[in-house]
């Protein structure tokens, strides 16, 4: 196993660019199977959750290659109808190859989703969408089966979900007539599928509002497609800097999509310097954080839940309370107690989360139990006081590409240890 040896107290300086987004290229992948020509993904980051995407797209009868930050794929004889129970489980996102697939094949057989547990994160919505866009889909225990080619039809969530809105899309750009998604989710990961469907040829409407139009019948080529920065990534990095203090500037991130995070951090007392394509994070070392109102998390364009943990773990360290509601997932507070391992002060009652910030976290051996509560340890260790051991890394790896790199290139003292179970911790 791995873990990471993170040596806090060090400042981090300097100016990166922000790794493509694990959120917007999975669906993308899932979108190549809708294409009857090869595609070719720039700036796709290098993840476990990538890589077990491109394995189903393998299984599926695809042609996959890729070099660097480049993904090439070749769907032309994508044929296969079952994605195996070992591959669903390598990540929850999974479930996004349904739709593809019914509007591909007709057909479609695999297993409930795996990944990080969250709590319950149902998809019932996810087939609600597929059956109202006329294909037949059963439930046999962990299994679901789905068959027939999509018509089109209205399609109304109960729920803006982001996986919901990009399965019902995905279904609707091969179906045989229109479709119109409303309460469809707003993230611009759905923006972004929208532009990689319309480059291959797709006609697709209304991707950042809530209703989304969809013309059926049209048959897709290939064609090339650049993956936005990672949103979610950025906010840790700039959780990070609050927390270790330094000044840092992120390229390939619009300051509008991370916009509720960093009135955050200057409400609670950081500079931050936003433009177009690129946002600046400064705190002085010697000035320590302020609690701020109550942060609740919502659908996009609100706090993102993904954001929560890092953003507390910042938090943590400092002057005054905050309030977190979150109300997205259950279970989204698993790193509150790793946390408290370090130092924090932080109280927990179902889906709220008293935090009352201390002078300093101390170093310690935590684990990350999922991939953001992996990034929160990560900003708590790099603010605090001595050395601390992350293991757990099996779920950082999933959306974080390369972090200690990542981490170095600012000036952190941190690097990554190959070791034994009982042996995973830093050399003290």
């Amino acid at each position: 196993m791995s873990v990471l040896c993170i040596h806090g107290g060090t400042p981090l300086e300097g100016e990166l660019m922000v790794q493509g987004a694990k959120n917007s290229v999975l669906p993308i992948l899932a979108a190549c199977l809708l294409a009857r020509e090869p595609v070719t993904l720039y700036n796709c980051p290098k993840l476990t959750d990538v890589a077990a995407a491109l394995d189903i797209l393998e299984q599926l009868g695809c042609r996959t290659l890729r070099e660097g930050h480049t993904v090439w794929v070749d769907p032309r004889l994508a044929c296969a109808t079952v994605v195996t129970e070992e591959r669903m489980r390598a990540m929850r996102s999974s479930i996004i190859f349904l739709g593809p697939m019914l509007a591909r094949m007709g057909e479609a057989h695999m297993t409930y989703p795996g990944g990080c547990e969250l709590g319950p994160r149902p998809i019932d919505l996810h087939l609600k969408a597929l059956r109202t866009l006329g294909c037949q889909v059963t439930e046999e225990g962990c299994a679901i089966h789905a068959t027939g080619h999509p018509a089109g039809g209205e399609v109304h969530l109960a729920l803006p979900s982001v996986g919901a809105t990009e399965n019902a899309m995905l279904c609707a750009v091969g179906a045989g007539g229109d479709t119109t998604i409303t309460n469809a989710a707003r993230e611009p990961e759905i923006v972004a599928l929208q532009e990689f469907l319309n480059t291959l040829g797709a006609k697709v409407q209304g991707a950042g509002s809530s209703v989304i139009s969809v013309e059926g019948g049209r048959r897709l080529g290939g064609g090339s497609f650049t993956v936005m920065g990672d949103r979610i990534v950025a906010a840790t990095l700039l959780s990070a800097v609050a927390a270790a203090g330094g000044r840092v500037r992120l390229r390939g991130t619009d300051w509008r999509q991370v916009s509720t995070v960093l009135t955050v951090f200057h409400q609670a007392g950081c500079r931050v310097d936003s433009r177009r394509d690129s946002v600046a994070l400064a705190r002085d070392p010697h000035r320590p954080l302020r609690g701020v109102p109550t942060i609740r998390t919502a659908p996009y364009p609100g706090f993102p839940t993904d954001a929560q943990a890092p953003v507390m773990a910042a938090l943590a360290a400092g002057q005054g309370r905050t309030l977190f509601v979150e109300t997205m997932f259950d279970s989204r507070y698993r790193h509150v107690e790793q946390l408290q391992r370090m130092g924090a002060d932080i109280t927990t009652a179902g889906q709220v989360a008293l935090v009352r910030g201390v002078p300093r976290l101390h170093g310690g051996r935590v684990e990350a139990t999922d991939l953001r509560g992996g990034g929160a340890l990560a900003v708590a260790a790099l603010g605090a006081e001595g050395e601390s051991t992350l293991a757990g890394l099996h779920h950082v790896d999933r959306g974080y590409e390369q972090l200690e790199q990542v981490l170095q290139g600012l000036g952190a003292k941190v690097h990554r240890v190959e070791a034994l179970p009982e042996e995973a911790h830093c050399a003290q």
